[in-house]
């Protein structure tokens, strides 16, 4: 994420939204102490599960994750003031005043700030409807527009012609977003498809990152970077899980996707030959195993050290590279691609105000 203004001292935030699933969590776990302040994830809460505080309970110091109870109901398991774990409440247009109210509570109790997400396809109104709408979340919050970051939803981004409307839809809504002076403003998109059962087996596949393509065609916007790791933005895209052995794995630009059937019906033999292709990759980093964690993990599994595994750590190494991959590009950008204020239609600094000839807003 980046400052909407500028004057500020920028934050260099990468914020992905992720499922709250054991494995993002446990990929979440092993980030690096020097880099968690970076990271700003986004987590979206669909069940009551006990183990979620708890596995935010066990992230690195520095890194605080924005949760996304939407799909609750309203009522005490929805109330993240009750969590007891330093978290960013994270606050939708069609929320409930008593919800608002709540994330107003836990916003106060931990970092003094909140989420704003603002997805254009579901939240169908022109500028003057959004105003209103986070006018209302402001006061029945009880914080101001500099104590909350606006996220920018965009969904499934799955080809050239999504990115192309994406891009206009998001330079739309930049007219919009100077009106106001939020802290920060991400643009989030997914880019991988609903299912990955239809891709060969046996052999890399490699999928346009169609989510950093459109980032990079709003540089000039200044907007931070979010995706949805190595999942789909489609809701509940992922929840049948893959039951060959599994990796999504994040390049410049594009993912390259090992699903491996060879070598029999012994799971330890095929992830061993997965991961032994993936390693002597052109696609492999140079770091190797210093990588991330979960390169360190896929080593140990080419050399035969562990057994293969399920798909929750499949999901974790996957989304481990990923962060880091993702961390690493955001921190050495060309200098025209760097994220900085809001700009102008003449690169000029943004600045923030409310009135001027109403535009749409998605």
């Amino acid at each position: 994420m980046v400052p909407a203004h500028g004057g500020r001292v920028a934050e260099p935030v990468y914020r992905p939204v992720l499922a709250s699933r054991r494995g993002e969590l446990e990929a979440l776990c092993h980030v690096d102490g020097a880099t968690a302040p970076l990271l700003a994830p986004v987590l979206d809460v669909s069940i009551v599960n006990p183990s979620i505080p708890d596995g935010l309970a066990r992230l690195p110091a520095g890194l605080v994750p924005a949760v996304d109870v939407t799909a609750l109901p309203d009522g005490p398991e929805g109330e993240l003031v009750r969590w007891g774990v330093p978290l960013v409440p994270v606050a939708g247009l069609a929320d409930s005043d008593r919800r608002l109210a709540a994330h107003g509570l836990a916003a106060r109790a931990y970092g003094g700030r909140m989420v704003v997400r603002l997805r254009p396809g579901r939240d169908r109104s022109g500028p003057d409807a959004a105003t209103a709408a986070v006018e209302r979340i402001w006061r029945l919050s009880r914080l101001v527009p500099e104590q909350c970051e606006l996220l920018v939803d965009l969904g499934d981004v799955c080809c050239a012609a999504d990115v192309r409307q994406a891009e206009a839809r998001v330079r739309r809504l930049a007219d919009w977003a100077r009106r106001h002076a939020w802290r920060t403003v991400t643009v989030a998109a997914g880019g991988l498809p609903p299912t990955l059962s239809r891709l060969p087996t046996d052999e890399p596949v490699r999928l346009e990152r169609w989510d950093w393509l459109l980032w990079r065609r709003l540089a000039d916007l200044g907007v931070g970077f979010g995706d949805y790791g190595v999942g789909c933005a489609v809701p509940g895209a992922d929840a049948g899980g893959d039951r060959l052995p599994t990796v999504r794995y994040t390049a410049d630009g594009a993912w390259w996707v090992y699903r491996w059937s060879r070598r029999g019906g012994r799971g330890d033999d095929r992830m061993t030959d997965l991961c032994r292709t993936l390693v002597s990759a052109p696609h492999w980093p140079t770091d190797g195993a210093a990588f991330s964690w979960g390169d360190h993990e896929i080593v140990r599994r080419a050399r035969r050290v562990v057994g293969a595994g399920h798909s929750t750590n499949w999901v974790a190494w996957s989304t481990s590279h990923h962060l880091a991959h993702v961390l690493r590009a955001l921190a050495g950008p060309r200098r025209e691609d760097r994220p900085g204020p809001w700009r102008d239609e003449r690169g000029r600094p943004a600045r923030s105000h409310r009135g001027g000839e109403s535009r749409r807003a998605g």
